[in-house]
C-alpha cells in the first residue's frame, strides 16, 4: 500500500457537524457523533476509541461545575431584583443613551480583552444581568414604555457589542490563542513572525472595529428617537378603537 495516500474520508465528520448545526440537534450529540464519524473513517480501532473519550472525560469532568456555579450565582442576584437595580441606576443618570452605554461598554471591552481579561464580560455573567437591562433602562428614562420589538433590538445590539469588544479586543493579546496558532503556522511555513508583531498589527483593526461599531451605536439612538416618536401616535390608535 503507498503511505502517500492520504485518507480525506475522515473529512466528512466536517460535512456531519454542518448539517447538525443546520437541522438545529442537539449540540452534545452532534459533536459526539462527528467524532465517532472522524474517527471510524480514520480507521481507529473501538478501543482507541473509547479510550480517547474517556481521557477527554476525565480531564475536563470539573468543567461543568466551572460553569454551572457562575450560572447559579447570576440567576440568584436576578432573583434578587440585580436587573432592576441595573435599570434604576442608568435611570438616574440624565444624559445617558443606549447608544452611549453601549459605546462605553465596548471601549472597556475591548480594552480588558486586550490585556487578558476575557472573562470580565460575556452574555450570561454580564449582558443579560446587567449590560441589556441598563440599555433598555436609559431607554425607558428618556421615552417611557418599550415596544417588545424595540425591547429586543436593544437586546441584540447588546450582545452584539460585547462580542465585537472581546473578538477584536483579544487579537491584541499576546498569548492569545489564535496569535499562538498564527506564529506556529508561519514558523512551519518558514516565515518567521513573533508573536507580538501579530498583536501590535491587530490594533489597527479593533480601532477600526470600535469607530465602526460605535457608529453604528450611534445610528442606533437615531433609531430609537424614530421608533419612539411614531410609538404614541400608534398606542392613541389603539385605545381610540379599544373604546369605540
Amino acid at each position: 500500500m503507498d503511505n502517500s495516500i492520504i485518507n480525506l474520508w475522515p473529512l466528512l465528520g466536517v460535512a456531519v457537524i454542518v448539517v447538525g448545526f443546520i437541522l438545529r440537534f442537539n449540540p452534545f450529540v452532534v459533536v459526539v457523533v462527528t467524532a465517532l464519524v472522524t474517527a471510524a473513517l480514520a480507521g481507529f480501532p473501538v478501543q482507541k476509541v473509547l479510550a480517547e473519550l474517556g481521557t477527554g472525560f476525565v480531564k475536563t469532568r470539573n468543567l461543568p461545575l466551572i460553569l454551572v456555579l457562575p450560572l447559579a450565582v447570576i440567576g440568584l442576584l436576578e432573583r434578587h431584583g440585580l436587573r432592576q437595580h441595573a435599570q434604576n441606576w442608568i435611570g438616574h443618570i440624565k444624559s445617558a443613551t443606549t447608544g452611549r452605554l453601549l459605546i462605553v461598554y465596548l471601549g472597556a471591552r475591548q480594552l480588558t480583552a486586550a490585556i487578558g481579561l476575557t472573562s470580565l464580560g460575556g452574555h450570561p455573567q454580564m449582558v443579560r444581568p446587567l449590560l441589556a437591562p441598563m440599555a433598555e433602562g436609559a431607554t425607558e428614562t428618556r421615552y417611557g414604555k418599550l415596544p417588545e420589538a424595540l425591547r429586543y433590538r436593544l437586546r441584540a445590539f447588546s450582545a452584539a457589542t460585547d462580542n465585537v469588544g472581546l473578538f477584536f479586543g483579544e487579537d491584541i493579546f499576546v498569548a492569545f490563542g489564535a496569535i499562538v496558532l498564527m506564529t506556529t503556522f508561519l514558523h512551519e511555513a518558514g516565515v518567521d513572525v513573533e508573536p507580538i508583531h501579530v498583536a501590535v498589527w491587530g490594533i489597527p483593526t479593533a480601532i477600526c472595529a470600535f469607530l465602526i461599531h460605535s457608529y453604528r451605536l450611534h445610528r442606533l439612538d437615531q433609531y430609537i428617537a424614530k421608533e419612539m416618536a411614531n410609538a404614541p401616535s400608534a398606542a392613541s390608535t389603539t385605545r381610540e378603537g379599544g373604546a369605540a
